[in-house]
This record gives C-alpha cells, sequence and structure tokens, in this order.
C-alpha cells in the first residue's frame, strides 16, 4: 500500500467524512478510483447489509454482489441485494462525473460470474453540470428518513423530473398523490406487515441486523432506526425478534403512508438481474436528486416482499410490469445516517468464488 494510501484509509476512517477536497488529482489512476470508493460505500442497501464487494483491476471498478450478506427470508431471490449494488454502482457515477471523468460502464460482463454486477473505469475528461454537483452534494446528506413527513405538498415539475431521470435508467416510476391511491397502497403495507411480522423466520432475520444505539457496528441498523431510545434499543434484537408486533407495525406504517405527501412505486417491463441492477441505478438517481429538491424518502416494501401482495400492487398500479420498490418521499428534519465499513473491508484482490 503506498503512503497515500495508508493516509486516505486513515482519512476514511468513518465514511461519512470523507472530504473531496482530498481527492489525489495528481495522484495514480489506481488512486483516484481508491477514493472514489468512499463514496460508493455510502449506497443505501436493505437492512443496512451493504452487500457489496470492489476490486480495483485494469484501471478500473469491478463491483461485485457479496451473497454472503444476503437476506434469505426478506430477499429470498436475491433482488433487493443486486439493486443495492445498482445503488453503489450510481454513486460511482455521480462521483466520477463530479470529478471530471465520464464513467464507462459494462454491466453483467460475465456470464460465468453471476456475482460480477458492473465495470466501471474513468473515461474521457467531462465537464460536470451543475445538476452533476448538487447530485453529487446530496450523496453525503441522503439518509433513510422514517420519521412523518410535513403536510407540504411536492410540486409537480419536482415530481415530473423524478419520473423522467427514473426512465433514463430504465424503470417506470409511478406516482401517487391522491388519498384514494394511497389509502389502498397503505393498506397493502399494513397488510405485509402483519405477514412478515407473523413469520418467526423474519423476525429472527431482521433482528440479526439490528444493534444497540451504542454500538460500534459498521453496518446494520441501529435501534434508533426503529424507535427505540438508548435503553430500550439495548433489547430491541430480543423483542424483535420473540415478539409477533405485526398489528402495531401496521398501523404505524398504515399512518404514515397515508400521511406522507406522495408515495413512489418503481416498476420493470422484465424481473431478472440485469433489470434489479438498472433499478437499482434507478432508485439512487431519485433518491438524490429528491435530495437535491431537499425531499427526504424512506421504503415501504412490504406489498413487494411479500410475493403474495406483488400483483395486487401492479393491479392496484394497472400495470403488467412488475413492481420492484415502494417510496414514500416529503419534506423532514435531517436525521442521523445510519454507519458504514470502510473501504478497506469492501476491497479485495481476487474476484470471489463463484
Amino acid at each position: 500500500m503506498t503512503e497515500w494510501m495508508q493516509t486516505n484509509a486513515m482519512l476514511a476512517e468513518d465514511p461519512w467524512q470523507v472530504s473531496e477536497h482530498h481527492f489525489p488529482r495528481e495522484g495514480t489512476e489506481d488512486e483516484q478510483l481508491l477514493f472514489l470508493l468512499n463514496y460508493a460505500i455510502l449506497a443505501p442497501s436493505g437492512h443496512n447489509t451493504q452487500p457489496w464487494l470492489f476490486r480495483i483491476q485494469d484501471d478500473g471498478i469491478e463491483v461485485y454482489a457479496d451473497r454472503r450478506r444476503a437476506l434469505a427470508v426478506v430477499d429470498p431471490g436475491d433482488r433487493e441485494l443486486v439493486m443495492s449494488c445498482g445503488t453503489a454502482l450510481f454513486h460511482l457515477r455521480v462521483a466520477m462525473r463530479h470529478f471530471g471523468f465520464q464513467p464507462v460502464i459494462t454491466l453483467l460482463p460475465s456470464a460465468d460470474h453471476r456475482d460480477l454486477m458492473a465495470r466501471i473505469r474513468l473515461g474521457a475528461s467531462y465537464e460536470p453540470t451543475l445538476n452533476d454537483h448538487r447530485l453529487f452534494m446530496a450523496i453525503k446528506k441522503r439518509r433513510t428518513n422514517r420519521k412523518p413527513f410535513r403536510d407540504r405538498p411536492v410540486p409537480s415539475p419536482e415530481l415530473d423530473q423524478l419520473v423522467q431521470v427514473a426512465r433514463e435508467e430504465g424503470a417506470t416510476l409511478h406516482v401517487l398523490r391522491s388519498r384514494s391511491a394511497k389509502e389502498k397502497l397503505a393498506a397493502l403495507i399494513a397488510e405485509g406487515d402483519r405477514r412478515q411480522a407473523g413469520n418467526p423466520s423474519f423476525r429472527r432475520e431482521l433482528a440479526a441486523w439490528l444493534h444497540s444505539n451504542r454500538s460500534s457496528s459498521r453496518d446494520g441498523l441501529p435501534g434508533k432506526v426503529l424507535g427505540f431510545n438508548d435503553l430500550a434499543s439495548l433489547a430491541g434484537p430480543f423483542i424483535v425478534r420473540t415478539f409477533d408486533w405485526g398489528e402495531g407495525q401496521a398501523a404505524h406504517d398504515q399512518q404514515l403512508a397515508e400521511g406522507s405527501p406522495v408515495l413512489l412505486v418503481f416498476t420493470t417491463e422484465e424481473d431478472h438481474q440485469a433489470a434489479w441492477l438498472r433499478t437499482g441505478q434507478a432508485l439512487d438517481r431519485v433518491l438524490l436528486q429528491a435530495r437535491a429538491y431537499d425531499l427526504h424518502a424512506s421504503y415501504l416494501n412490504q406489498p413487494v416482499e411479500v410475493s403474495a401482495l406483488r400483483p395486487r400492487l401492479a393491479e392496484l398500479l394497472n400495470t403488467d410490469e412488475h413492481p420492484q420498490l415502494v417510496l414514500r418521499i416529503g419534506y423532514s428534519e435531517q436525521v442521523d445516517p445510519t454507519p458504514r465499513r470502510p473501504v478497506q473491508e469492501v476491497l479485495i484482490d481476487e474476484p470471489p468464488p463463484t
């Protein structure tokens, strides 16, 4: 490891504190790529599992799915895991453009290695636009915000732009604003809560990724994201694992969904790994664009995660496409970020075994 890489590793000990001013403009390409990974790891993922690995190879970055971090109950087909890799890939795209490079990307480049999600390298010099810079600045401001949103409508032009950017990434974004539409989707979300919390395997899996608020863990969910104070968060995993809390969560999420200014649903024409990877990039672009508009977002994916509810969600949307994600967006106060593993923990020298 070079002296610069040792310094960078120290600076990135808390990934949320990475500073663009430390970008090694005079460094080697590998050093630049290593620095850019500090932004990739700030991407969102299910249960904050951070299911990605990166390899710097042949003047580029290989993005791998880390299936050791799969959620076998809530995500048995690794659909959300692959989407999480897509969000990390889009974070990389945004960071490359901000620093003046056009990213060159190959999705799913190897039929022999299903875990290799993409190869991305620094292309020609690029003049960033104002929106490129806004998206980059949104990376460190983006949070999953589970708080109630203010009773303030989201302007139609901004929603139209979110629909457009999702389409450019290969996904359809459905906007639900009417009371009737939100109530119908909220009912599906509540039913999903009851079914998931009634499943002991689901509760055990969630509890395994839940930590106390004072935990030093760099992945998973601090108890406060589920509303636990410091004392209650110590017992949080036991409570989540042991009791069927579905009715209470259903009532909470139903009220949260109905009270949100807008609900968004991503759909795609196809339902396979390539479509999921595109959806992850579309999701991340929407999240960053929304944050640039001062909007916050959180997930209400229960109607997609419970397989029996997914066709009913498609029927509600009046679409033949496959529902992939459900979001709520609106205005709120800022919340704390969830922890991240530093780059050193997700950087590999050799491809993972197939």
